[in-house]
């Protein structure tokens, strides 16, 4: 699996893990998990990086170009 996806995959994952935190009671962990993410999606707009991408090139290398 590439860099790519599989980061997208790990939001998708993270996300789905602070609904259900907020859904089962733990508001306050599910919103704080959001918003890390958020900011992370913030850091990445403005800056152009992204560390958990940055991160996974190194280990997986980056997806073939279609």
């Amino acid at each position: 699996m590439c860099a790519e996806k599989l980061q997208r995959l790990l939001m998708a994952i993270v996300l789905t893990l602070s609904m259900a935190l907020t859904a089962y009671g733990y508001a306050p962990y599910g919103m704080i998990l959001q918003g890390f993410v958020i900011l992370m999606i913030v850091v990445w707009a403005i800056k152009d990086f992204c560390p958990s991408l940055w991160v996974f090139k190194k280990l997986f290398g980056t997806c073939p170009q279609k």
